[in-house]
């Protein structure tokens, strides 16, 4: 009886989870006809295909993952996306009405220009469905804070990420490629969730206040949905009011409660992360 190694990046999906990929398949929606450019091993094309009743061309580099991911498509290519010539593959195929990279673009020497590639592959009506891991996650800035990027196997810091993104990045790169964000979801985790809590736990208690505080600190990953600049309606800012408002107070806290407790090389050290995460102390 033989046996099937399950690939990295398999995992079952719960479609009416907040996990990133069931937000992918509730923006995608249903019965739509979906390239889904890196697709791996069909975690999210499985949902699209049997839940969304979607028509899905999936794309990847990975042949084992092509062999797991061709059931649940109509067609599957390998496709090398760190390589200028992979939009040729689809030449003289009809636009689709989703595009959709799940969790890929961080992965790619070049995701502005793969991006907008991306979007030339939308029909008239069409959009892009995107989930992109947050750098600016309290759990990130504590391993800066402690001196010790824990590169993973998989999570906010994979080993295979070579581009990096907080929500600012994120906003900039759609406007790059002449996108607007319409709408955006977000997976929320708390350090002591997250594969980095054990470097959370290292820092002391007054600092990780003050990082809970921080805007979007518990934000894990964002869900996007964007469309062309030429389509009507307004673009949606990914740092919404609530965050705002949590901010707001974050430089009087550091200022009542942690700072003056802290050595003057420690005090710098955060002071530096946070000005390089947007924050002000």
């Amino acid at each position: 009886m033989s046996t099937t190694s399950r690939h990295k990046y398999e995992f079952a999906v719960d479609p009416c989870g907040q996990t990133a990929p069931a937000h992918v398949a509730r923006l995608v929606g249903s019965s739509k006809r979906v390239l889904e450019v890196g697709c791996g091993p069909g975690s999210i094309t499985k949902l699209l295909a049997q839940h969304g009743q979607c028509r899905v061309t999936g794309l990847d580099w990975d042949q084992e993952a092509i062999e797991k991911v061709a059931p649940y498509c109509e067609t599957v290519m390998r496709a090398d996306l760190n390589s200028a010539e992979w939009p040729r593959l689809l030449d003289g195929t009809e636009r689709f009405d989703v595009v959709v990279a799940g969790d890929v673009l961080e992965h790619l020497y070049d995701p502005w220009a793969v991006l907008a590639q991306m979007a030339g592959f939308i029909n008239s009506n069409g959009y892009l469905v995107i989930s992109l891991p947050h750098m600016g996650h309290a759990a990130v800035v504590s391993c800066l804070i402690n001196g010790d990027i824990e590169y993973r196997e998989w999570g906010l810091l994979d080993r295979t990420h070579i581009r990096f993104f907080c929500l600012k990045n994120i906003e900039n790169l759609f406007a790059q490629a002449a996108l607007k964000i319409v709408e955006a979801r977000y997976v929320v985790k708390s350090p002591e969730e997250t594969e980095l809590s054990a470097s959370w736990y290292r820092l002391p208690a007054g600092v990780k206040e003050v990082l809970r505080r921080c805007a979007h600190a518990d934000v894990y990953q964002v869900v996007i949905k964007a469309v062309p600049l030429s389509y009507s309606g307004d673009a949606v800012s990914l740092v919404p009011p609530e965050y705002r408002r949590r901010s707001a107070a974050l430089a009087a806290v550091w200022r009542r409660r942690v700072a003056n407790r802290l050595s003057e090389q420690a005090r710098q050290r955060i002071r530096l992360i946070c000005s390089l995460l947007g924050i002000r102390l």
